[in-house]
């Protein structure tokens, strides 16, 4: 394709956060996200919520996407949406409006894979974000999936590691729920972590294979700590907060560093880049960029805004795929599971 004016509109859906952006050559146009606070009150995601919330919201959002982008739905050149992996009932909302959109517009539609997206945003032009050099290693966290991946271009990537059970997300959300923290409590975490002592608290890390990873043992360990010294001590969360999240998180920050450094030992690439919501925590971000020094790894984070599930990440993947020609059938479904 050589359409000099590419506008794609990216549609994302697959949990609780109902996003659109435009994307024109790589630059992000608008980059809108309705957020679902309902589930403040449950401690979690409840899909049917979810996806109550996606109908009520999509066409509000991508209204607004496309007036703060300046253009018209008939200047559109495709549409692309998440496929999967995620909520099936906020995956349906995605696709069939999607579908429906590019059928009445009469453009190409593009699925996209939710976690290759993550690890694309990098290829977004925006200031103080270089992308990584092929090939490279993305370390994709967020509160569903937790993975390695050899990534040598845009649409060839292996998988060479992940979660075996929880996503490093729910380890860090149901932590912060065994203290008391309202969700999501990750973020918290990561804020009262940065005031404590990482070595106060010693937690074992869980034993996998090499690039692999395991949390529930994590999140139990957790949980009998701070039953054990609570009975002892009604007021120990209160008294120790800040070191008990410092202790938790350096715990898992270094376990992700650990599972990064065998697959730079395993493969010999030394570019790095992450993606996904946790990817937006100080610890592992600083713990980047200190291996960068140490280990001559070229490291790549992605903006805050480009973290967390966004729909720009979906536009982009849209424009590399559409300028391929990578469309997608009419009758494409969405998929809960998709592979990667």
């Amino acid at each position: 394709m050589k359409e000099k004016n590419c506008y794609i509109l990216g549609i994302e859906s697959s949990c609780d956060d109902t996003a659109a952006a435009v994307i024109n050559n790589g630059t992000v146009l608008s980059n809108v996200v309705a957020t679902q606070k309902i589930h403040e009150e449950y401690g979690g995601v409840v899909p049917e919520l979810a996806s109550r919330a996606h109908q009520q919201n999509i066409i509000p959002v991508v209204d607004q996407a496309l007036r703060k982008a300046n253009i018209d739905k008939n200047q559109l050149s495709a549409i692309a949406f998440t496929r999967g992996p995620g909520l099936m009932g906020s995956l349906l909302v995605g696709t069939s409006f999607s579908k429906s959109l590019a059928l009445g517009l009469g453009i190409p539609l593009i699925d996209v894979h939710h976690m290759q997206a993550h690890i694309l945003a990098h290829f977004i032009k925006a200031k103080e974000q270089t992308p990584p050099n092929f090939p490279f290693l993305a370390l994709t966290i967020s509160g569903g999936h937790t993975q390695i991946v050899k990534v040598t271009d845009y649409f060839t990537m292996e998988l060479l590691g992940q979660t075996i059970d929880d996503a490093v997300g729910e380890a860090f959300d149901k932590s912060a729920k065994i203290l008391g923290f309202p969700y999501p409590g990750g973020p918290l975490i990561d804020k009262y972590a940065q005031l404590g002592n990482p070595k106060a608290y010693p937690f074992t890390k869980p034993k996998v294979s090499p690039m692999d990873f395991s949390f529930s043992g994590l999140k139990t360990a957790v949980l009998y700590f701070i039953e054990r010294e609570v009975k002892a001590n009604p007021n120990f969360i209160a008294e120790n907060r800040n070191d008990i999240c410092a202790s938790i998180q350096y715990t898992i920050v270094s376990y992700l560093m650990d599972k990064l450094k065998n697959a730079v030992k395993h493969t010999g690439i030394k570019e790095i880049a992450i993606g996904g919501g946790v990817s937006a925590n100080s610890g592992i971000r600083k713990a980047l960029a200190e291996a960068e020094k140490k280990y001559g790894w070229t490291t790549h984070v992605p903006r805050f805004e480009y973290c967390t599930d966004n729909a720009a990440m979906i536009a982009i993947v849209g424009e590399l795929k559409y300028k391929k020609e990578l469309f997608a059938e009419t009758n494409v479904v969405a998929n809960a599971r998709m592979k990667f």
